[in-house]
């Protein structure tokens, strides 16, 4: 079953660039440390790109979407209906993430993975419809290991297209995704599920109760199967859309892209292909916190510091799409401030 491809190894951010960013930083007119993480987010790019001047000038947003089986417990505060809805949403460009796609100037496609409904062509829609959407994880695998496989390959095909120096975003849309991002953090992290399960898209106390039931179902049933790799859970638990992002995510750290991540469903992601290859860790970026109480727990473990909290919980890759402006900023202040030198200032 192993997708040899993602087992490639990948190569560790520039050492020698780092070390140019950061002599440089500590030369700008400025106390040492004052511009706090605009600071250390202009070296970790700068060591991404092999530049000692970083840009962002070229970023790329793709959204994964796909439908969960786990759906059909009213898991989710909205109808199934709604994945279709969003994405015809995303074609004429009227979602979160339209708008702040458009004021960053970075490039925006859809690719669906699978509803429970074949869609029709839409602009900037890609159509690979895998299959229905996932099975009911919590009585069965959610995909086949062929499903998987194509989920897993579209995903790679997305990250692959991407090149050293630019910035890549992966957003999602699918009616019941929280509940297979959790239970995926709880696989992984061997969490309690109470402690990863939230209100998702605002579901009411009964439903999260029954939400974190339904994952502990469906990991009781996974215990059965013996020892599982990344890969294997991914196959049970996760959907078609985060099988996608995973995958993507390797495939752009491997053309040495930095990747700046979302929220709770993005990060779970993450978490998976960062124990598929662990390479992968310093590509990532961590845009902002999610109010999903798992969130936090997955950023520990990848040890990664968010730089925004706005207590956010659309997904979309909108969280991520707040932060390319603050990117922006840290490379032009990096770039563009004088060093003591060149000011006359006193050290």
């Amino acid at each position: 079953m192993p997708s040899h491809f993602l087992y490639r190894p990948i190569e560790a951010p520039s050492r020698a660039y780092h070390q140019l960013a950061l002599a440089k930083q500590q030369q700008l007119t400025k106390p040492a440390g004052s511009l706090g993480r605009l600071e250390s987010l202009a070296v970790e790019l700068a060591a991404h790109q092999h530049r000692e001047k970083p840009e962002l000038d070229s970023c790329h947003i793709t959204i994964f979407a796909a439908d969960h089986g786990i759906a059909q417990h009213s898991v989710s505060a909205f109808p199934q209906a709604v994945t279709q809805e969003m994405i015809r949403n995303f074609a004429r460009g009227g979602a979160a993430i339209n708008v702040l796609a458009k004021e960053n100037n970075a490039s925006l496609d859809i690719v669906n993975l699978g509803t429970i409904e074949r869609m029709e062509e839409l602009a900037g829609v890609s159509q690979l419809q895998i299959s229905a959407g996932t099975a009911d994880f919590s009585q069965q695998p959610a995909m086949s290991r062929n499903q998987y496989q194509q989920a897993v390959q579209a995903g790679y095909a997305v990250g692959s297209s991407y090149q050293r120096g630019q910035v890549f975003i992966a957003g999602e849309m699918g009616i019941g995704n929280t509940s297979s991002a959790a239970a995926l953090a709880a696989a992984i992290l061997g969490c309690d599920c109470s402690t990863l399960v939230g209100a998702g898209t605002g579901i009411a106390a009964a439903q999260k109760v029954q939400k974190q039931a339904l994952i502990e179902t469906a990991l009781q049933r996974c215990s059965q199967l013996g020892e599982l790799s990344p890969e294997q859970w991914l196959q049970q638990l996760g959907g078609l859309e985060i099988a996608a992002m995973s995958a993507s995510f390797i495939a752009a750290a491997q053309r040495g892209v930095s990747i700046l991540l979302d929220g709770y469903i993005c990060c779970a992601a993450a978490l998976v292909a960062c124990k598929i290859n662990p390479g992968l860790q310093p590509w990532l970026i961590a845009s902002h916190r999610s109010q999903e109480p798992g969130h936090q727990l997955i950023l520990d473990e990848l040890r990664l510091q968010a730089i925004l909290d706005l207590q956010l919980r659309l997904g979309e890759g909108s969280g991520a799409a707040l932060c390319i402006h603050i990117l922006k900023q840290a490379c032009s202040l990096h770039n563009n401030m004088a060093t003591f030198a060149e000011a006359g200032v006193s050290q």
